[in-house]
């Protein structure tokens, strides 16, 4: 039977699943994180006698291939995910209404935070008031959202909006609201239990470096969790990385992070989950295991999970939880098995071991985070310069992203470094574009106290917000004499503290990106190229003309701890959050009210989406397609779904502009998510799609085949839809790997694309498509879009049938060619449980809310 036990904590009694006395002592034999699924079970399941079952036979074994149904405590957002999610739970409660129903049962029944940080541009930089600026150009461009996200949260229940200028959500998650250990009242019972989430990030997994169990998904999944859906998943395989050793003094948790992301790679990671283990953890503090966990969607996985321990209390002390708060924390996580033992081996789908004494100075690119590089490999990348430019010149340097802005030491290290050029006469060339954009408020406050603010706004590196920013391409104008060097053929770079480099995401007129520690970022930038190696040659020369080597600008970890002591203040949290609440810009915005929201047909931003419908169809069946796109492998989300700022000679500037916008200001495409018409023209207009469907080919375009033309690539899809015309989509390994926007899988359904057929998926988008209704389909491994060579006049015929379709079960394809040949071979179906086909089989998840939310006749 299930044991329920009492554990006092804090002067409080608490009820708990007991664990060790349910799960008997095979519940050490099971990673860290399947002791959280299997209590997250136990909990929800009644007494039920097969759960019991299910979960000793896990226990016994070490690990589990059953579907089990997962409820995460509480859900996060960030303002470019929580937009288009808003949008169609706004658009679903409008169907309620026009149905006669009530559009106001439609509600949040856990608790959502949303966070205003991913639109935040580099507008201004450089200098003091870059903050002040930025956040006000902010409000200007961003009013219209920022209010329709004011109306959801005086409107819907459960719902708590962060305003601009709280930090990136990753931050505030570990700052702010990870419990690690909640206490809830069910039914006039207080309840223990873990903490855990989701997110619509890929980067969720961060909050992993505290113990708590949380990852990223896509909008459409958060959407019908928030609603009360359970996540039905398989009970993931879990992979271990033992750590050994203690990192060096010149290596930094940046480092670390870069070489597992190579090396994990390797080991194809979809679909599984990672911790971490050994006695190497325990020598890691919380902020250099957020370092590590944020990069799990860049290794492949869906966590990056460290267990809680010591550094976890100290943690939640150092932001200022309470006494009572920490205590149950501590006395939970022992009592149920879930504190971490640096001797413990648990049973692990495979197993990788870094020692990380061999770790040192690491830098990934330059175009993507997993091809690792040492200092003096990155020069071999320079190219071109022109116009007063030299050869690699760095137009970008950025300290950005949650990835490393959150750990306070990599701050102070990049610090320190300043501080130390600045005494030598060092500075920043004229063409390099520095910014500095903590994940957190607090760190400003964290920097002044010890004089390490001014020592980096000397240096270039003012704070130009709390944001994103650079990291994922809002990083605003190139300085001009970089962007008069790009106009006549240089080929500058940029080096960012950031989590990934793809080609044109960090500036779309950069192709070249290198990921790096903060550190090494303020290094790059007085160096202003990377035609040297970093670690040996002059950074640059001093006021007296004399070289300056990168050691001795390098602070000892002696002297970070030393300006830590100093530097951190509990009071600052609440401080600075407190601060970003009472904004003035955000209080004395006015918002609509009332349970349904009044749709405006003249907006740019927030537009009534056509796939919010009860009868939206289902794409199975059996059906003859011309294939709309054929494309190559790494097709990412960042290549799907447009981002950074809207090109002025784009179809979607053409469309924003006869609509009343300025042509000199059109935004950033991640802020028009909420409007369909400008998203759908900007789908697979990254400069690195290559349509293979025929010669010539720009990204953006297909042929219409019936017709011979060359068109925009959703204009064709509208004519294909027009005259009946099915279409799919075919693409080679890891399709829709990056960043898990939604609307890489709602742009495709707009598309009219029936299927996805890929060699493989990258699992938060695979989980959108099917959200909207897409059936994502593997191909043979011999089968790819190479060897198909699919020609003009090709079809493909696909029987996916709805009574017929199952979770990973073959589905009939046959390649009929121009000339009437016909290749049979079995895809398979890339559905995982059967709640999958049940959405596919009403045609997404939001006719599937919409039914179950409709009442019976």
């Amino acid at each position: 039977m299930i044991v329920l036990s009492e554990l006092e904590a804090g002067g409080r009694h608490h009820r708990i699943v007991d664990l060790p006395a349910t799960v008997g002592a095979g519940l050490h034999r099971l990673p860290w994180l399947h002791r959280v699924f299997v209590e997250n079970l136990l909990r929800r399941s009644d007494g039920d006698p097969q759960t019991l079952a299910l979960v000793r036979a896990w226990a016994a074994a070490g690990r589990s291939d059953a579907e089990i149904a997962f409820y995460p405590a509480r859900v996060m957002m960030h303002d470019t995910t929580c937009g288009p999610a808003l949008v169609d739970l706004a658009a679903c409660r409008s169907v309620l209404a026009e149905a006669g129903a009530d559009p106001a049962v439609l509600n949040p029944v856990l608790p959502v935070d949303i966070s205003t940080d991913h639109s935040l541009a580099v507008d201004v930089s450089g200098t003091p008031d870059a903050l002040e600026r930025n956040i006000r150009r902010e409000f200007q461009r961003n009013g219209e959202r920022y209010a329709f996200m004011k109306w959801a949260a005086g409107a819907m229940a459960n719902l708590t909006v962060h305003p601009p200028g709280s930090g990136i959500m990753h931050t505030i998650n570990l700052e702010r609201l990870a419990k690690v250990v909640r206490a809830e009242a069910r039914d006039g019972v207080l309840w223990a239990m873990p903490d855990t989430l989701i997110g619509t990030d890929s980067h969720t997994p961060m909050v992993n470096a505290l113990g708590v169990a949380g990852w990223g998904v896509g909008g459409l999944e958060a959407e019908s969790v928030m609603l009360g859906m359970p996540m039905v998943m398989r009970a993931p395989a879990v992979v271990g990385v033992r750590l050994t050793g203690r990192l060096g003094p010149a290596a930094t948790a940046t480092d670390v992070a870069l070489v597992l992301t190579h090396r994990l790679r390797a080991l194809k990671l979809d679909n599984r989950f990672l911790e971490f283990f050994g006695p190497g953890v325990s020598t890691l503090t919380v902020g250099d295991r957020g370092v590590l966990a944020n990069m799990a969607p860049e290794y492949g996985s869906s966590s990056g999970y460290f267990p809680i321990d010591g550094h976890t209390l100290d943690y939640l002390r150092q932001v200022g939880r309470g006494p009572d708060e920490v205590e149950l924390v501590e006395l939970y996580a022992r009592r149920q098995g879930l504190w971490f033992d640096p001797d413990a081996e648990p049973v692990y789908d495979e197993v990788l071991t870094l020692d990380l004494a061999e770790v040192g100075p690491s830098l990934a690119g330059p175009t993507r985070p997993q091809d690792l590089l040492s200092p003096s490999a990155v020069a071999a990348f320079a190219r071109a310069g022109a116009d007063g430019l030299p050869k690699g010149a760095v137009a970008i340097a950025a300290i950005t992203s949650c990835t490393n802005t959150t750990d306070p030491r990599q701050l102070l290290a990049a610090g320190l470094l300043a501080r130390k050029a600045r005494e030598r006469g060092l500075a920043p060339p004229s063409w390099v574009k520095t910014s500095l954009a903590p994940g957190s408020p607090t760190a400003a406050r964290l920097l002044e106290r010890v004089g390490l603010l001014g020592d980096l706004e000397a240096e270039g590196f003012a704070i130009v917000g709390y944001g994103c920013t650079t990291c994922i391409g809002n990083s605003g104008p190139l300085k001009p004499e970089a962007e008069a060097a790009v106009r006549i053929g240089a080929e500058p770079v940029a080096v960012l503290s950031g989590n990934r480099n793809f080609p044109g995401r960090v500036h779309g007129q950069l192709t070249q990106a290198f990921l790096a520690s903060p550190a090494l970022v303020v290094a790059y930038a007085l160096a202003g190229d990377i035609d040297r190696d970093i670690l040996r040659d002059p950074v640059g020369c001093d006021a007296e003309g004399r070289p300056v080597l990168l050691d001795e600008l390098w602070p000892s970890s002696a002297e970070i701890d030393a300006l830590l002591a100093k530097a951190w203040r509990t009071e600052d949290f609440d401080a600075a959050y407190g601060e970003a609440r009472r904004n003035p810009l955000w209080t004395g915005l006015s918002a609509a009210s009332g349970a349904l929201y009044p749709w405006d047909d003249r907006s740019t931003y927030l537009r009534r989406p056509p796939f919010v419908a009860r009868d939206a169809g289902s794409n199975l069946g059996a059906w003859s397609a011309l294939p709309l796109l054929v494309l190559g492998d790494d097709i990412t989300t960042d290549h799907i779904s447009p981002a950074g700022a809207v090109p002025r000679a784009s179809e979607a500037a053409a469309y924003l502009v006869a609509h009343g916008e300025d042509p000199a200001d059109l935004n950033v495409f991640s802020a028009r998510r909420g409007n369909w018409e400008a998203m759908v023209r900007g789908l697979f207009t990254n400069p690195g799609v290559r349509n293979q469907l025929a010669d010539g080919l720009r990204p953006g375009q297909t042929l219409h085949v019936p017709s011979g033309e060359i068109l925009p690539l959703w204009e064709a899809a509208q004519r294909y839809q027009a005259e009946g015309e099915p279409v799919v989509i075919v693409a080679g390994e890891r399709y829709g790997m990056g960043s898990s926007r939604d609307w890489a899988a709602k742009g495709v359904r707009l598309l009219g694309a029936r299927a996805v057929l890929a060699l493989s998926f990258e699992r938060i988008h695979r989980s959108n498509l099917v959200n909207m209704g897409v059936l994502p389909l593997l191909l043979p491994a011999d089968r790819g879009p190479q060897a198909l060579a699919l020609q003009l006049g090709d079809r493909i015929e696909i029987d996916a049938l709805p009574e017929r379709l199952a979770p990973r079960a073959p589905v009939k394809v046959t390649v009929r060619r121009r000339d009437g040949r016909a290749e049979n071979f079995d895809a398979l179906a890339a559905v995982e449980t059967a709640l999958e086909i049940e959405v596919l089989r009403t045609g997404g998840i939001l006719p599937l809310i919409l039914q179950r939310a409709l009442p019976a006749g």
